[in-house]
């Protein structure tokens, strides 16, 4: 369980974070995962502490979390909810699975509902092609989606 950080405590918390990974051929990686798991997201205020330690740019950490989809700049909902993209996902209907999910909760994808009870992430493969379309909520795999699915994951979600 991730405790949300207080602006001040960010560049300790980032400095142990850093101290466990720094060590490893190809820090950077391994020490934005950490933080994820810290803070739930990459902070920016830990952008320039990184930068410093790895004696890399500022500009260059926060190309690093731009470009992977995984790395959050800010805090997840409640729950999690990854929609698969990918081409056999489509092929059997994602985009209208995705357009009715985003319907219901009323946002779109890389966005937290404002009540803070999901985020809604887009994946481009779940490893589930012949059970397609696929989601994960909450890190549980989930084929196959229909209107059935959907009602249930929006169940867990509301609750």
């Amino acid at each position: 369980m991730t405790v949300q950080p207080t602006r001040t405590d960010i560049p300790a918390r980032t400095a142990a974070v850093i101290s466990e990974y720094r060590g490893l051929e190809g820090p950077l990686l391994p020490i934005l995962h950490g933080l994820q798991e810290e803070f739930g997201y990459v902070p920016q205020e830990s952008y320039q502490v990184i930068a410093d330690t790895l004696n890399l740019s500022r500009a260059e950490v926060f190309g690093v979390v731009s470009f992977y989809h995984d790395f959050r700049k800010a805090p997840a909902g409640r729950h999690v909810l990854k929609l698969c993209q990918a081409e056999a996902c489509q092929s059997m209907g994602s985009d209208k699975v995705a357009a009715k999910i985003k319907q219901l909760l009323g946002i779109d994808f890389h966005e937290t509902a404002s009540d803070g009870s999901v985020t809604l992430e887009p994946v481009y493969c779940l490893g589930l092609c012949a059970c397609s379309p696929s989601a994960m909520l909450d890190g549980e795999l989930i084929g196959r989606v229909g209107d059935d699915e959907i009602g249930e994951m929006l169940e867990v979600i509301r609750t």
